[in-house]
């Protein structure tokens, strides 16, 4: 005698979909809790039905079972009908299904979003702080407005100062570079140590009376040599740097000086004149 297959329902697809993953743990994936799935899974078997018929087929406690009907009933999951008692009636799987996963695609963008403005914050914490203490002062190589700075940014230094001299000055003349050599050491202390560390191109456009300038000094002056130095900056008391600004239209010239005081920047630009100054060659010694 031939056995006759169950048909199939809207019912047993609902129940059936997915053999590796229990059902009642995918509808809850899309956003079912477990008296909600329960209940919606009862109408589909019962049809129209009160809520006490529901509490008792389901197993949804007849306190809680009304709240799980009513919410089910506001995301368009379940129908009331106006009869007296209410008789719920589930609607058709399928449609349940669309209106769930909306509902899920719905939070993830919102929470994507989200996620989206953290990272966003996240990132401006991550990013370097400009340092909030600093100056700059514009002025051209040599000219009365630097040889001023130059003064004012020398009378304070207590202890030492660290110059590093490369480009602009490789390409200026003896005589702008003697208005701020001068500018310099007549801003010192005469107990300042000076440490100068010089690029090959500057040595050689400094004339043979250089040694005598230097030797006059009442400042302790050493003075190093390398071939190459890519920028020209200095450091004071390991606590104030200042960085020549490239001049646009001319590379033997500057726009001005950057100085800065946060601690971070200024340790850096100290840590880079040590390593520059052991690679150097010494002057006069």
């Amino acid at each position: 005698m031939r056995s006759v297959a169950p048909r199939s329902t809207g019912t047993i697809n609902l129940l059936t979909t997915g053999r590796r993953t229990p059902p009642h743990d995918r509808t809850r994936e899309l956003g079912l809790s477990t008296y909600e799935e329960k209940a919606y899974r009862t109408l589909l078997a019962t049809g129209a039905a009160t809520a006490a018929t529901v509490s008792d087929a389901s197993g949804v406690p007849n306190g809680r079972v009304y709240d799980v009907l009513n919410g089910l009933r506001s995301r368009r999951l379940v129908r009331a009908q106006s009869t007296q008692p209410t008789r719920y009636a589930a609607v058709d799987p399928g449609a349940a299904v669309e209106r769930l996963l909306a509902e899920r695609a719905a939070e993830l963008r919102e929470e994507w979003t989200r996620y989206r403005d953290v990272a966003d914050a996240v990132r401006s914490n991550l990013l370097p702080t400009p340092p909030a203490d600093g100056s700059v002062w514009l002025g051209r190589l040599g000219g009365d407005e630097m040889r001023t700075a130059m003064h004012e940014h020398v009378r304070a230094a207590t202890e030492s100062v660290s110059a590093a001299v490369g480009p602009p000055y490789e390409r200026a003349s003896w005589e702008t570079l003697r208005t701020e050599f001068d500018a310099f050491f007549e801003g010192a202390r005469d107990d300042l140590g000076v440490s100068l560390l010089l690029s090959d191109p500057v040595l050689d456009s400094l004339p043979d009376e250089f040694r005598g300038l230097v030797a006059s000094k009442p400042q302790t002056v050493r003075i190093r040599v390398l071939p190459h130095l890519p920028v020209s900056f200095d450091v004071v008391d390991e606590s104030v740097a200042s960085v020549d600004i490239p001049h646009p239209q001319s590379a033997a010239d500057r726009l001005g000086v950057v100085v800065v005081t946060d601690a971070g920047v200024v340790d850096e630009f100290d840590r880079q004149f040590r390593a520059l100054w052991g690679d150097a060659v010494p002057l006069f010694e």
